[in-house]
Parts: structure tokens; sequence; C-alpha cells
């Protein structure tokens, strides 16, 4: 393979990503974002521990849409998530959410 096409082969799986993200966000009451994945969810509940001097996360997730282009089922049940680095949780609008004119993909 040319690096061409395996740049054109990541481009085309981001695109479907966001496609799929955009599809789905409506069915989800939170956005959580970590240093390593971003996470949609029904359900979170956010724990700090204390270690010594230092403290960490531990997010439980109920109902999951994770974003990773490299899942085949991005729709899990529950997720334990542990983590030393800032946690975003976001609760989203309870309208239905639709993406600005000139952020849409044609299709």
């Amino acid at each position: 393979m040319e690096p061409e096409d395996i740049e054109d082969y990541d481009r085309e799986v981001e695109l479907a990503l966001f496609k799929e993200y955009r599809d789905v966000v409506g069915m989800f009451k939170h956005v959580v974002e970590t240093e390593r994945r971003f996470y949609l969810a029904n359900d979170v509940k956010v724990t700090r521990h204390d270690a010594g001097t230092d403290f960490y996360f531990e997010l439980e997730l109920t109902d999951v849409w994770v974003w990773d282009i490299y899942r085949s089922d991005r729709f899990i049940k529950s997720a334990r998530v542990l983590t030393f680095k800032d946690v975003n949780v976001e609760e989203l609008a309870t309208r239905d959410l639709e993406l600005p004119k000139d952020l849409a993909i044609e299709e």
C-alpha cells in the first residue's frame, strides 16, 4: 500500500465515525471526555479516590457509545474508567441536537 492509500483510508474511517456520532448523539444524556477516550453515556458516576499524596478518578458509565475507530462495536452496556488525568462530564440538552448547517456533511 502507498502512504496516500493509508491516509485516504484513515480519512474515510474518521468520516464514517463522525457520521455515526452525529446519528447517535441524540440518544444520550452525557458527554464524557478523558485523556484517552471520548464517550456518550446515559448515566455517569464519578468518584474521586485518594491514594497517598495523589488521587485518581473512577468513572462508571452505563449505556455507552465509545469514540474509537478501532472498535468494531462502539455500543457497550457499561464501562469503568480509571484515570489520574482530568475528566470532563457534560450534560447534553434534552432537545434534539442538530449540527449547524455549515458543519453538516453532505451525503
